[in-house]
């Protein structure tokens, strides 16, 4: 029981770190260590107003990294997915709770982005989180509609 807390948490700090690092790119590990800095002239309102660069599509055109970076999301967003639910004590929707969790949780990551000199948050990678932690929960979920050993 702990360690699914254990593991829950260290996903959720290693997402964040990764999220904390400018220039990031993920098919380059030397830029996962980056220092970061903060944006101070970022303000929620200035991160959230309509029109800002939050609510606009990628600057950056489809190339390997954005496929590796996509990927990136959808993996370890179903991964909290499926740890939130695990964390979930046996009740009435557990598999929506814990897709709520991640989606709130990638809004405020995102947020969190913005205020990173080097980052960029964008609400298209919110749904892409989001989509993510479903498409795990929906196989979870199917894998023990149909019988198949999963833990619970």
């Amino acid at each position: 029981m702990i360690l699914k807390r254990v593991l829950l948490v260290l996903l959720l700090l290693s997402i964040s770190k990764f999220s904390h690092t400018p220039h990031l790119e993920a098919t380059d590990p030397s830029s996962w260590t980056n220092s970061s800095v903060w944006d101070h002239n970022a303000t929620l309102w200035s991160v959230l107003r309509p029109n800002s660069e939050f609510f606009t599509s990628y600057s950056y055109g489809f190339s390997i990294e954005f496929i590796v970076r996509k990927i990136a999301h959808l993996s370890f967003f179903g991964l909290l997915g499926l740890l939130f639910y695990w964390n979930f004590k046996k009740q009435s929707y557990r598999y929506i709770k814990a897709w709520l969790c991640v989606a709130a949780f990638a809004f405020l990551d995102e947020v969190h982005q913005a205020f990173i000199i080097g980052r960029d948050g964008r609400i298209i990678d919110v749904a892409v989180d989001s989509l993510g932690a479903a498409i795990a929960l929906y196989l979870l979920y199917r894998a023990r509609r149909t019988n198949v050993r999963v833990p619970k």
